[in-house]
């Protein structure tokens, strides 16, 4: 289109998604990553760092839902969450939604991503953010997690992708998950996202799914079609003797906590989430790495 301008998003080094760019409502760096929050014609605003769209207005319900929900509703009464990462406050937001939770701890290394979309995505947040039940740090997660006292009913991973030189890449390794699974309650429950689970590029998702596994008794990879990502994507949860529930006993604890239920999340989607196609489960089954801090993944990062 004559006078457009496009965003495009690098799915792969051989596949592009082009948003047209209705509005530049920021364009910065902080000291860990770039930052563009742009006003899309198709999904509305969206956050993008390090070149990858993060999350959009228009499907970042389906996201946050499914990464939050699948643990809180495993959990048979979780008061206390640590959610590491989740600059946007969504996911702080589907957490809080749980009358059961007395405390969340949200630690971010970036302030000023949390500036920003507290500024400029309030819908996202919707005042999660000033919640009395929040403990907010700005610092590393490992480090947060090697210094405090006492463990979490849920641990909520909603870490970027680990881009070479980006500020997750040290948190997605076996080392990191030994460390969130010593912090853990007896009934305690992890999630998180696990990157791209589409036909072409999973190896993030099944490597990340193996590396659970070299750690926690269960663990349940599931799927979501996010169309801000133009493909399917990996989550995870994991614990040690946490069982999913029946899609009825989803609906009920739905029910009896979330006071106005949920957009995505309930025990008919459970079930299409959990039900991964044959061609995947192979990927998984065949996987053999192990991500460490000595040998870390790096998936595709756009050149700047």
């Amino acid at each position: 289109m004559k006078g457009s301008r496009w965003f495009e998003d690098h799915i792969t080094p051989d596949m592009v998604q082009l948003h047209r760019v209705e509005e530049m409502v920021y364009s910065g760096k902080t000291r860990f990553q770039s930052v563009e929050i742009i006003e899309s014609g198709a999904f509305g605003r969206c956050l993008v760092l390090d070149g990858k769209i993060q999350s959009s207005e228009k499907d970042e319900f389906i996201y946050h839902e499914a990464l939050v929900h699948p643990a809180m509703i495993a959990h048979p009464n979780p008061g206390s969450v640590f959610i590491a990462g989740g600059g946007e406050g969504a996911t702080l937001r589907e957490v809080l939604r749980h009358p059961s939770v007395k405390k969340a701890v949200m630690v971010d290394i970036d302030g000023e991503v949390i500036d920003l979309c507290r500024r400029h995505l309030p819908s996202w947040h919707q005042g999660s953010f000033d919640d009395p039940r929040l403990e907010l740090h700005i610092t590393d997660a490992k480090g947060y997690l090697e210094s405090c006292r006492g463990n979490f009913d849920v641990i909520v991973l909603d870490l970027p992708e680990p881009l070479e030189e980006g500020p997750a890449t040290t948190l997605h390794t076996r080392e990191f998950y030994q460390l969130v699974e010593g912090k853990l309650g007896s009934e305690g429950v992890v999630s998180l996202q696990a990157g791209s689970a589409s036909w072409g590029s999973c190896e993030c998702f099944t490597a990340i799914v193996n590396t659970l596994n070299a750690v926690f008794p269960l663990v349940s990879p599931y799927t979501a079609h996010v169309p801000s990502y133009a493909s399917m994507w990996g989550f995870a949860i994991a614990s040690r003797n946490v069982s999913l529930l029946s899609p009825a006993g989803i609906d009920r604890r739905v029910a009896s906590r979330i006071k106005d239920g949920l957009r995505f999340y309930d025990g008919l989607t459970h079930q299409r989430l959990f039900a991964l196609p044959k061609n995947l489960r192979n990927a998984i089954e065949k996987e053999e790495r192990v991500i460490t801090e000595m040998e870390p993944l790096f998936i595709y990062k756009p050149s700047a």
